[in-house]
């Protein structure tokens, strides 16, 4: 009889394990090699250190990639921008909010609509022109709007939604 429970206590933990397993990898994202460029924290999921998602450039950059050619209101021209969707990021950490506070080195905070990241093809940009954005310009991440492929998006009011040196985003 004693065999026989033991058996069974095995059995059941090792049938546990592999929920468990699932429940952990379901709320853990890969942990970043590198600096992070981008700390993702709030109404979340997934967590790499604390409550907080922490992405370093590889883990963006292994995001899929998408390509923007606009104007800005801060910048002559068109420029082209690289990056991964917003909307990917935000997937990727299992936001639940419905607004974004987002900040730059510079301390510069803006709330933004996850809407806005549903509505329009909205960049996370690493690169303007063919070249690394770094914080010695409007890097290393910056919000980039399609802004010439939608009327709407040239108000002021999404101009203040383009954050540069972006750095954090706090899901709320």
């Amino acid at each position: 009889m004693c065999w026989l429970a033991l058996v069974a206590g095995v059995i059941a933990v090792f049938w546990g394990l592999p929920a468990s397993a699932q429940n952990i990898d379901k709320h853990t994202l890969q942990a970043p090699a590198g600096t992070a460029l981008l700390i993702v924290s709030g109404a979340i999921e997934k967590f790499n250190q604390g409550g907080e998602a922490h992405f370093d450039r590889a883990m963006l950059e292994q995001l899929p990639s998408h390509e923007i050619s606009t104007t800005t209101s801060v910048t002559d021209g068109v420029s082209h921008f690289k990056g991964p969707l917003l909307r990917d990021v935000l997937q990727q950490v299992g936001a639940k909010g419905t607004m974004v506070q987002a900040q730059g080195l510079n301390n510069y905070v803006v709330d933004i609509p996850i809407s806005d990241f549903y509505d329009f093809d909205v960049l996370l940009a690493l690169y303007q022109d063919g070249k690394q954005l770094e914080p010695s310009g409007k890097g290393p991440l910056w919000i980039v709007y399609p802004r010439d492929q939608w009327r709407r998006l040239q108000d002021i009011r999404y101009d203040y939604r383009w954050v540069w040196q972006l750095h954090r985003l706090d899901v709320k």
